[in-house]
């Protein structure tokens, strides 16, 4: 401690020094020190730190004062609060001193201390006072009116203090107000414009009553209208306001928006201007309160997006013409024009804040496309022509957000054959497309490079939003894409931005179109692959890529000859291929583009061929690499072209083989896809020796860790054995055992199922000695006829069964000769009294796969086997004999479908087992098998009915929508109202069920539901609500426990809301949902879950609605981040609540990237509050972390 004071005081000084550079570096000194956490002062050392820092701020050197001030930060945290007065007090009579470089220190130096002090939550008074002292002396120094760069520093640190700490100067609030209203009608207009500001962060905090206060103020002073000029400032504020706080300025846009309609057709160009201004900020702020006013407004926009006056466009057209013609047009307008300048013009900010606006209603109006195709879209397009750089820019944009809202709805296009045909947005649009390509394939040789870039990124939109429709207009696009890649003044990004067009372009076209342009396009690209700038030669290599494909596309006979055009792009494409020393992603789009080449056209390369192959085989060497390469030989392996590539196997398959060994999973599926393919396409030219090598890596691979790499390893296998059946004698045990390790897993369905049961009957056809089918079926059965006596219970898990059953079949319809000794086999298991029960489910369980495919009616004990097991004391045995009753009916639906129904009638003890076995007949039979015996089925269910029957036929409606168009869609629109009236039924199940439909018509089908929103909304929200009548109380020993019989319906009903989100988006009203997600953020853990995601999705989808709502939203979040489990809880009770936090972590991550969240001031006392606490802390990175290594969409799966 004492040398802490010593050593500072030794440095105050040398503060006092006559030499600047010893003040300097002693300043400096104590600037090291103070960021040091460990420091600590003395009462006498702070007084004397203090008082050297604020003489020093009036240092005759800048340097000096400089650093002075920047020490002030770190000063703050470590001194007590008298000092930090002083220091305050200090630099607020420095403000208003008349030096004005002290003036300039002195505000930077409140700043500083402003954006250190420690925020209201940490529970310090210091801040508050600190606050109040400033602002009394700033409201002071704003009122005086005498020097205006006094004016201007304080409003700027007020708005700073405002924004960061609004809430602790609350007292303070009318005082500001108060202090701040007069200041927009200041002669300077820099004042008014920081008053705005101010006002803005003042908003953000205040009171109801202050708030309303200023719409008064500012509603009684537009109705004035004293002069143009402050009306202006008046508007702008209002709009200001709005930015900051539209969720309060909502309610009074009745009343202010015709006051800024009726200025808009007031003759004054700037006034025009902020009006749109407001207006944009009204659209984006508050959608809900605007909605009304949209067509008013954005006829507004339509008019003034066209208003240029001084320049006249009608007889463009012909002129055009002559103006190429010629050159010297442009001298001879601007003799004429003397006496009017270009420069007094300013209609263009008037044309530029009405494309903004309109960019605005566009992007958050999705509902009115088709108005917008309409009305909007031919105006838009009109004013291609603009001839203000900047304002053509926003036309663009506003154009290019209307391209991008048609995109999303495609997905239920399709299915929504019921609404006409040509009002569908995209058909609007596809008759548009000519009139866009006349408007902009001109410029695209004009001089400015900014307003080409515009052209072409509204052009991919199109191309990527109606793949095909400029199929017709490529002759008009193509020289402008030659002229902007080979222009020598095109800066890098244009050319950038040229290839990526040309690359969508080439994507979605076919290729015919191309063909007679190939000569024009080749050469200018094939220079870019040249290009010193990496970017453009990556970007031209993934564009030579496609434009290989287009010369010579293999799945159709295509007369263009490619011949004349392969050396060129060959060259080019070698001499990236070759170099070692280049950028990443250029090596690897070299090794992609050359293996398309290859595949395309190999045949083409002669003696070029093989010495390329050797360098595929060095990169195939190379780490970095070597994931690249393993897909471009993957793809020269499947060419039809039948590339030779027997010079490099030898060499390169043990290399394939070591990477199965690698830790990249990439790596290990790439590879084994490529072995596939060699295999199939090269098996004459591989040696035993290169298999062998890869099959001892395999065993590894198969495993239950990982079902994918298992299953893409099995089809490899597979492969082989029908392939290269002589190999199939060295798989080792190893592998094998690995193999029916996975059969008996748990885990294994599906894809990995079906590859083993492929794999199976591959190896019996094999006719190897060691697996032969007797081989096969024994260790398939071994672990369940090991297991002991008849009182054992089932040893594996009971999936296993059925994929082991699944396998036994699979056997034995490959060996149809072993059938009927199998089927015997297991009809005497059944019957042996000392079989376990595991053996007689495997027997049953096989019966059925086995009967499924084949008659086996020559059993005649079976049947009578079958119905005797139905009185087994074991469950397990009486569902797997009646699983195997159905599925044997199936084979032989004649004999055994009569019967069934019969006992189903005649059998009330056996009739569950016997109405499974016919749900087996009905899933499993074709249609055309079933039609006789239909009638009798339907009679039968329909006498055996109860009172779940509302509930099975909601749920068997539910299972007619398929995400498929299908026949029965329009019969479904009719009546799906009807089945959704259900959401009312008094019964619990029904509703639940119901919503299950509704869930799924939504995810499927939305075209089916959009029209009946509105009706069944209201059904739909009551669900989402917690019902006291269904809470009971349960005794469990000496505990009490309660149960919430409501809560599978509430889940339902959430459900529900999150998949409108998706597909129903424009037909909610996002406020009234949103209600509905505060509430589930409160409910049970189920439901709160569910509603961090949709609130996690709601965050991207309608990021100013929930803007709006933050302040609701945030204090569950924050309570369930901040609770504690009970000390002694279970393990399922903390895991539980950690599972939770993260939730709502993630939520919490996702409301931070809505922009302009931080404005907000409870969510930034929440998160200065996680920055504070180390738990949440540590949650919060990581959840950034795993965000930041996730796909860009992370939702939640409901199909």
């Amino acid at each position: 401690m004492a040398s802490v004071s010593y050593h500072i005081s030794s440095l105050l000084e040398k503060m006092t020094s006559t030499d600047k550079d010893f003040r300097f570096m002693a300043t400096n000194d104590l600037m090291m020190e103070l960021q040091k956490d460990s420091i600590k002062l003395d009462e006498d050392s702070e007084k004397k730190v203090v008082k050297m820092l604020l003489k020093l701020l009036e240092d005759k050197n800048g340097e000096v004062q400089n650093l002075a001030v920047k020490c002030l930060g770190p000063l703050v945290g470590k001194v007590k609060e008298y000092q930090v007065e002083t220091i305050v007090d200090t630099l607020c009579t420095n403000m208003l001193s008349d030096k004005e470089q002290l003036r300039d220190i002195s505000s930077i130096g409140l700043k500083t201390v402003i954006s250190e002090l420690p925020p209201a939550s940490t529970g310090s008074n210091m801040t508050a006072n600190v606050c109040k002292k400033i602002t009394a002396q700033l409201t002071g120094a704003i009122g005086k009116q005498e020097d205006v760069s006094v004016q201007l520093e304080a409003l700027d640190i007020l708005s700073d203090m405002l924004s960061r700490l609004g809430g602790t100067l609350y007292s303070f609030h009318s005082s500001i107000l108060s202090c701040l209203l007069p200041q927009l009608t200041s002669p300077r207009l820099a004042v008014r414009k920081r008053a705005i500001i101010a006002l803005g962060h003042l908003v953000l905090t205040c009171s109801g009553n202050i708030f309303s206060e200023l719409t008064e103020h500012l509603l009684a002073e537009l109705k004035r209208n004293e002069s143009t000029s402050t009306t202006r400032t008046y508007i702008q504020c209002v709009a200001g306001i709005s930015r900051q706080a539209g969720h309060r300025i909502g309610e009074h846009l009745e009343k202010i928006i015709p006051l800024i309609v009726q200025y808009c057709n007031v003759e004054d160009d700037e006034l025009r201007e902020y009006c749109f201004q407001a207006f944009e900020s009204f659209v984006r702020r508050c959608p809900k309160e605007i909605d009304p006013h949209i067509p008013n407004v954005m006829g507004l926009c339509l008019k003034y997006i066209t208003f240029d006056p001084n320049y006249n466009y009608d007889n463009e057209e012909e002129e055009e013409e002559e103006m190429m013609e010629t050159e010297n047009g442009e001298d001879e307008e601007q003799e004429s024009d003397d006496e009017y300048s270009d420069d007094d013009d300013i209609s263009w900010k008037v044309r530029r804040s009405a494309a903004k606006c309109l960019e605005a209603i566009v992007s958050s109006r999705h509902d009115l496309l088709q108005d917008f195709y309409k009305t909007l879209s031919p105006v838009l397009i009109s004013r291609f022509k603009e001839r203000e750089e900047n304002v053509k820019a926003d036309i663009f944009s506003a154009y290019i957000s209307l391209l991008k809202q048609t995109l999303p709805i495609q997905s239920w296009l399709h299915a929504s054959d019921a609404s006409g045909k040509d009002e569908v947005p995209l058909t609007m649009l596809q008759n548009q497309v000519p009139n866009i390509v006349k408007a902009l394939h001109k410029q695209l040789k004009e001089k400015s490079i900014k307003s080409r870039q515009g052209c072409f990124s509204l052009l991919t939109e199109l191309a990527n939003v109606l793949p095909g429709c400029l199929a017709d207009h490529i002759p008009a696009l193509i020289p402008g894409i030659v002229f902007s890649l080979a222009d020598k003044s095109s800066s890098s990004n244009m050319r950038i931005d040229t290839l990526s067009f040309l690359h969508v372009l080439l994507c979605n076209h076919q290729p015919e179109v191309f063909h007679p342009h190939i000569k024009s396009l080749l050469p200018p690209v094939v220079t870019c692959i040249a290009d010193p700038f990496y970017k453009i030669t990556s970007e031209a290599l993934l564009v030579t890529q496609q434009l290989v494909k287009v010369l010579r596309p293999l799945d159709k006979p295509c007369p263009f000859d490619a011949k004349p055009y392969v050396k060129d792009l060959f060259t080019a494409t070698l001499k990236r291929l070759k170099a070692a020393d280049i950028d990443q992603e250029v090596k690897e789009r070299a090794i992609s583009c050359m293996g398309q080449i290859i595949y395309n056209l190999g045949d083409h390369l002669s003696a070029d061929l093989q010495p390329t192959l050797k360098i595929f085989l060095e990169r195939l060497k190379n780490e970095i690499t070597r994931l690249t390469t393993v897909k471009a030989l993957t793809l020269i392996a499947s060419s039809p072209l039948k590339i030779d590539l027997r010079p490099i196997l030898g060499e390169g398959f043990p290399i394939l083989a070591s990477f199965l060994r690698k830790n990249q999973r990439a790596l290990k599926l790439s590879t084994l896809t490529a072995l596939d393919i060699l295999v199939k396409n090269y098996s004459d030219s591989l040696k035993p020796a290169m298999i062998e090598s890869v099959l001892m890596e395999l065993p590894a691979l198969i495993t239950e860790n990982d079902m994918h790499v298992s299953q893409v390893a099995i089809v490899f296998l597979t492969t082989l054995a029908k392939v290269y059946p002589s190999c199939i004698s060295k798989i080792s045990g190893s592998i094998l055992a690995e193999t029916f390790q996975l059969v008996h897993s748990p885990l294994l369905q599906g894809g990995a199922l079906n590859a083993i049961v492929d794999f199976f009957q591959a190896l019996v056809l094999t006719r190897t000695a060691t697996m032969g089918h007797s081989e096969l079926m024994k260790q398939l059965t071994a672990p369940v006829y090991s297991s002991g006596s008849a009182g054992a219970s089932l040893t594996l898990h009971k999936q296993a069964y059925y994929s082991v059953a699944k396998c036994v079949a699979a056997l034995s319809s490959a060996c149809p000769k072993e059938a009927p000794a199998t089927v015997n086999q297991f009809i005497q298991d059944v019957k042996n009294p000392k079989s376990s029960s595991a053996v007689k489910v495997l027997a049953f369980l096989s019966l059925a796969e086995m009967g499924r495919t084949t008659n086996l009616s020559a059993q005649r004990e079976l049947k009578t086997v079958i119905l005797e097991a139905f009185t087994s004391p074991s469950e397990e045995v009486k569902s797997a004999a009646s699983y195997a009753l159905g599925n044997v009916s199936v084979g032989n639906l004649k004999e055994y479908l009569p019967f069934m129904l019969k006992e189903i009638g005649s059998q009330p003890k056996r009739q569950y087992l016997l109405l499974h076995s016919l749900k087996e007949v009905i899933s499993s039979s074709p249609a055309d098998g079933l039609k006789p015996y239909v009638e009798d089925i339907w009679a039968l269910l329909f006498k055996h009915c109860s009172p779940h029957a509302r509930s099975t036929v909601v749920t068997a409606v539910k299972f007619t929508i398929a995400d498929q168009p299908q026949p029965i869609d329009a019969l479904l629109k009719g009546c799906i109202g009807d089945f959704l009236k259900t959401l009312q039924d008094p019964d619990l199940n029904v509703r639940r069920v119901a919503l299950a439909m509704f869930n799924s018509a939504a995810h499927n089908k939305p075209s089916l539901i959009r029209d009946l929103l509105s009706t069944v909304l209201p059904s739909l929200y009551n669900e989402t609500k917690v019902r006291r009548e269904l809470i009971r109380e349960v005794e469990m020993g000496p505990f009490k426990h309660t149960v919430d019989d409501g809560l599978d319906v509430r889940k339902a009903a959430f459900e529900c809301m999150y998949t409108l989100l998706e597909s129903c988006l424009d037909r909610l009203d996002i406020y009234e949902y949103l209600n509905h997600v505060e509430d589930g953020l409160k409910d049970h853990y189920d439901i709160r879950m569910l509603t961090f995601i949709m609130l996690a999705r709601l965050s991207t989808l309608c990021p100013s609605a929930v803007l709006q709502r933050l302040e609701r939203l945030i204090e569950p979040l924050r309570a369930t981040c901040s609770t504690k489990v009970k000390a002694g809880s279970v393990k399922q009770e903390f895991e539980k609540q950690d599972e939770l936090k993260r939730s709502a972590m993630r939520a919490v991550a996702a409301l931070l990237t809505i922009p302009e969240v931080e404005k907000s001031p409870a969510m930034a006392e929440f998160s200065s509050q996680i920055r504070s606490n180390p738990e949440m802390a540590s949650l919060f990175e990581s959840i950034q972390k795993d965000s930041a290594s996730l796909p860009a969409s992370e939702s939640m799966d409901m199909s």
